[in-house]
């Protein structure tokens, strides 16, 4: 009876936007709108860093990570979007929301253990500078990001799979504008405690760890930064952590807001409020807080367009 229960939902429909069919088209406009400075801002971040040598170092990689990672989050969701909403077709196949599910869970993964790393970064650069090239070595970062994304992924496949495992029978609306992890598992017939049990606990770990980690990286941080004697240093190392700590209260005051949100209201309207702050805002702002507030990421990106156009 649970197989023909299971096999017998082929898609689900996300209805997360359809409260307002007379904004359709400024919906539609607005996330596309997002979508596009989204990929042209962090694609210019990504070629900047690559063809610019005096920002081959291991903090402007992991900027181009977060970046490629920022790319790949709002392509698994806004493109799906932008068809449903064209097509006024709110549907989305079985398989295509499981894997949606799955590509968020591994890219938002990741975005937050790039946190983490960047903050071990800052912390090695500020506390340890004649040591920084021997201890972030390419090797170091490249290995970093790849624990990072397998990590990530193997959280994202936890989840995923155990949602195989539900039955889920006649509803199938989404009060979502995607197919998000508590949404889903909030449609299921079937016993649902090992999921929302991993949720508390898997997740609380996955990024309670990384934000543990951004926590002491700054408590040493600033530890470093006052015995400085120098304002003027103390300030210039203030800097190169400014940009970083605004993504992070950014992506983790967010985060918070949607899982608490999701876990204890229904409505639809404040989920997708919160999950574009979470899923859209961060990762349109990101380009812009890592450029405007750096130089040397300014200046490279004037070159590089200036190169493209002459």
């Amino acid at each position: 009876m649970e197989h023909s229960n299971q096999s017998c939902i082929s898609e689900f429909f996300l209805i997360g936007l359809t409260y307002a069919p007379d904004f359709e088209s400024i919906i539609f406009t607005l996330f596309l709108s997002m979508y596009f400075v989204t990929i042209f801002g962090n694609i210019l971040i990504i070629l900047a860093v690559s063809f610019d040598s005096h920002l081959h170092t291991p903090m402007y990689f992991f900027i181009a990570s977060l970046s490629f990672t920022d790319i790949c989050i709002s392509t698994t969701i806004i493109p799906k979007l932008l068809v449903n909403i064209q097509t006024q077709d709110q549907s989305i196949s079985y398989t295509g929301c499981l894997s949606q599910v799955c590509f968020v869970l591994i890219f938002g993964g990741l975005e937050s253990c790039l946190l983490a790393v960047m903050a071990y970064d800052r912390y090695v650069a500020i506390g340890h500078p004649l040591r920084y090239t021997v201890i972030m070595k390419p090797f170091l970062c490249v290995l970093l990001v790849f624990l990072s994304l397998l990590i990530s992924t193997m959280n994202a496949l936890l989840h995923s799979l155990m949602l195989l495992n539900l039955t889920f029978c006649t509803d199938q609306n989404i009060l979502h504008f995607f197919c998000e992890l508590v949404q889903v598992i909030k449609l299921a017939c079937s016993d649902t405690f090992i999921n929302t049990l991993l949720i508390y606990t898997v997740t609380s770990v996955f990024v309670g760890v990384p934000l543990s980690g951004i926590i002491f990286s700054y408590i040493e941080i600033v530890s470093s930064i006052l015995k400085i004697s120098s304002v003027q240093g103390q300030k210039k190392a203030f800097s190169t952590c400014g940009s970083h700590l605004t993504v992070v209260c950014l992506f983790y005051g967010t985060a918070f807001g949607v899982y608490m949100n999701s876990a204890v209201s229904e409505s639809s309207l404040k989920n997708v409020i919160f999950s574009m702050m979470y899923i859209v805002v961060p990762q349109i702002l990101n380009p812009f807080i890592y450029s405007l507030r750096n130089r040397e990421v300014k200046q490279a990106i004037r070159h590089l367009i200036f190169s493209v156009v002459l």
